[in-house]
């Protein structure tokens, strides 16, 4: 997957100094620190942090749980809203969701709550002696899921426990999705995708055949002849191209393959890491990249904005955490020629101011190089093409370059059911692709009934 930066050589740093570099970004709470902090919350009737979650968990009653010490009680009420509220505890950005919203985080105080923390200790902490949704009868219902990110788990298990059969096919070797290759290792360190995997499997009901890639060995028409509905979690698998010369030279890749085999790798040390890199992009994956190959030993990195940083998608919080990381951030500068050297290989990149003249983009002449052994676009995905390319699938209405769905996730063939990345509403965030799957489950289990 690295053949682009084959030439450059492997990271200068002893593997236990790299383990410390990705260890987790925050350090769990103890028991003693959980306790104090359950106590801050003021258990809010009409609690604006469950408001504003958009997975609906209830915040200050997991909350009031963990002060009374029932973890599991804290647990089961996380989960029944969001099966993946391990990894969400982890990579969702409070700071301006459930946090930014809780009653505490005011000028005079200036401290929220620390919901993502306690939500991530009680599911670190939780003891059940079975899984703690047990399935309902079964009901002669077979739903095929297509990809086993974030979405397509979180629809599987709803429907599991609402008593269907449930198949999931996943493209690659591992389920998890972006969970597993996508976000940063500081953030979800070692194997905690997997682990949360494996219990949300434990409902039973469900099975996964791995290296199964909708539109070159699974077809959506045999899926439709084969199940009672399909639903579509495909996430946004092809990362957008640059549009300039030379993007195919060694030295120019995506940032998200570069994260992939990053999080795959037994021994970081082995990686190839350039003493200059730029990133470009402005989003959450722009920085987790830039924070990565920083910590890897990257001595220069530089990440590239073609706008304002108050236009960043990234939030203040990431980017804060980019700085702290001597990340180097440009703004205001647009992409415009690869730079090489003699054997062909990237040595820098080109690019031209710009400024806003009534509200557009435009570039004033100025141009700005910066050397670079290694660029990294991250500069947003969209939907592979290849995935709907047979005669059924090419037939799925698109709204952009995703896939359109009504107001139940159905797309516009029958059966057909979508959520998560890949489809036209809601943010890119972890915790929306599983709120989606759980709709669209409830969605799927209902038109089913309705059918009988």
């Amino acid at each position: 997957m690295l053949e682009a930066l084959k030439h450059l050589t492997a990271a200068n740093t002893r593997p236990e100094e790299l383990a410390a570099q990705f260890s987790d970004l925050h350090p769990a709470l103890n028991s003693r620190q959980a306790a104090i902090e359950s106590e801050r919350c003021l258990y809010c009737y009409d609690a604006p942090c469950s408001r504003i979650c958009p997975s609906e968990i209830d915040v200050p009653s997991f909350i009031q749980n963990i002060a009374v010490g029932n973890i599991n009680g804290a647990a089961k009420g996380i989960l029944q809203q969001n099966i993946l509220g391990a990894s969400c505890a982890r990579v969702c950005p409070t700071e301006i969701l459930c946090e930014h919203a809780c009653v505490r985080n005011h000028d005079d105080e200036g401290a929220p709550v620390k919901i993502g923390l306690l939500q991530r200790y009680a599911l670190d902490h939780m003891k059940f002696t079975q899984h703690p949704f047990p399935r309902a009868a079964a009901t002669g219902k077979k739903i095929a899921i297509v990809g086993a990110g974030p979405a397509g788990l979180s629809c599987a298990h709803k429907l599991a426990t609402l008593g269907h059969e449930v198949v999931i096919f996943e493209a690659q070797k591992k389920s998890g999705g972006l969970n597993e290759y996508g976000i940063a290792k500081y953030k979800l360190t070692g194997d905690s995708a997997q682990r949360e995997v494996d219990f949300l499997l434990q409902v039973g009901g469900i099975s996964v055949k791995h290296e199964q890639k909708l539109g070159a060995n699974l077809h959506l028409e045999q899926l439709r002849r084969d199940f009672d509905a399909v639903f579509l979690a495909l996430g946004l698998g092809t990362s957008r191209e640059l549009g300039l010369t030379g993007e195919d030279a060694p030295g120019l890749l995506a940032a998200v393959d570069y994260i992939a085999e990053l999080r795959q790798s037994d021994d970081l040390s082995q990686l190839p890491v350039p003493a200059q890199c730029v990133v470009i992009g402005a989003g959450n994956t722009a920085i987790d990249m830039a924070v990565q190959i920083a910590r890897l030993g990257a001595q220069q990195v530089t990440l590239v904005y073609r706008r304002g940083a108050q236009h960043m998608s990234a939030t203040l919080h990431e980017q804060e955490i980019a700085k702290a990381n001597q990340v180097r951030i440009v703004t205001w500068a647009q992409p415009q020629q690869v730079l090489f050297d003699f054997a062909g290989n990237v040595s820098g990149m080109r690019f031209e101011k710009t400024h806003e003249v009534n509200g557009k983009l435009q570039g004033t002449g100025e141009t700005l190089d910066i050397p670079a052994q290694a660029v990294f676009k991250a500069i947003g995905q969209s939907l592979d093409a290849a995935s709907l390319n047979d005669p059924i699938a090419h037939d799925v209405k698109r709204e952009k370059d995703k896939i359109w769905v009504d107001d139940h996730y159905r797309t516009s063939l029958s059966k057909v059911y979508a959520g998560g990345d890949c489809i036209a509403p809601g943010q890119d965030l972890t915790v929306q692709a599983v709120q989606h799957g759980k709709l669209a489950a409830l969605a799927i289990n209902n038109d089913l009934k309705a059918k009988v």
